[in-house]
């Protein structure tokens, strides 16, 4: 290490599990980067669902393997500034971004030159023209987006029924799902059809009478389908003739479909999706930003479910 030794920083934790109400800011000692890890100075940190899901409650979180004192949230971006004896791939100044599970709202965090992030935490190098706070928000989702394709394999030619178009997971599998040449028909709420729009998608509301909306928009019949929220566009996918093997789920399991998986994807997408940010092919809206004492607010916006976009934490 190079770097002086930073002695103390902020940490949002838990100290008892629940809601965003049990989320402290603390004031803790400064992590140190061990051999074969780096540190990094996060600068921003994105939300995603399963962020406060994981710690809503004792017997979730022993799942995830977690215990108290906890860290929050994954998805982080800053610059690394301390590197630990037989690290190769990342030097001092290095701007990277990845995810580091329950643990990535903080001012450092350690992460592994070659971990997971689930095992170690996982980095990669930010291209040029990629901001941070937009690098911020791209590992969960853009991981689940990811696997969530992999299974459908979309193209030109398919019409892609995509459930929960506008949230986090979904801005990211409209998109590339229209890079690929497939037509995207997502659901969402009324008010979030300009926001589906945007991305490329034409929006059709959820809810009782899908399947007939969806029939009367795509007359020639949907071809493939990702369920992005729950069971409901996978169901009426089926109903419209969808095969079970074009059909995916990341929230819920359904028998004969296949799930996606996020942490099954190649680090290697997450990286070819940051490209395609950096080169202006990919848009991310970012719904709201909040300083880290504000990360209470920041949650219940994430946990409502309803915001077109991502949330973003400042640090």
């Amino acid at each position: 290490m190079t770097e002086p030794i930073t002695t103390t920083s902020r940490a949002v934790q838990f100290h008892a599990f629940g809601g965003p109400e049990a989320l402290e800011v603390d004031q803790v000692l400064a992590p140190q980067a061990g051999p074969g890890q780096i540190r990094v100075r996060v600068t921003a940190a994105g939300l995603n669902p399963m962020d406060w899901f994981m710690t809503s409650d004792a017997e979730t979180a022993a799942r995830f393997g977690l215990t108290l004192p906890c860290g929050f949230g994954t998805d982080y971006a800053g610059v690394v500034d301390q590197v630990g004896d037989g690290v190769s791939r990342f030097a001092i100044g290095d701007r990277v971004f990845g995810g580091a599970m329950s643990r990535a709202v903080a001012d450092h965090v350690i992460v592994d030159e070659a971990g997971t992030i689930a095992a170690g935490g996982q980095a990669h190098l930010v291209p040029d023209g990629l901001d941070d706070r937009t690098a911020a928000t791209l590992t969960i989702a853009g991981a689940t987006a990811a696997a969530a394709l992999a299974v459908i394999h979309p193209g030109p030619g398919d019409t892609v029924l995509i459930g929960g178009a506008g949230g986090g997971v979904g801005v990211f599998a409209v998109q590339l799902a229209r890079l690929a040449g497939a037509r995207v028909i997502g659901t969402g709420s009324a008010a979030s059809a300009d926001a589906l729009r945007a991305l490329g998608a034409e929006p059709v509301t959820y809810g009782d009478g899908l399947v007939d909306r969806v029939r009367t928009m795509a007359p020639a019949g949907i071809t493939a389908a990702m369920d992005l929220h729950g069971t409901d566009t996978a169901l009426a996918a089926r109903e419209l003739g969808v095969p079970d093997q074009r059909i995916t789920t990341i929230a819920a399991l359904i028998e004969g479909i296949t799930p996606a998986n996020g942490a099954n994807t190649a680090p290697s997408a997450i990286e070819d999706i940051a490209a395609l940010i950096a080169a202006d092919q990919i848009r991310v809206p970012i719904a709201a930003g909040f300083p880290v004492q504000q990360v209470r607010a920041a949650a219940e916006l994430q946990a409502g479910r309803h915001v077109h976009g991502k949330v973003v934490i400042d640090l």
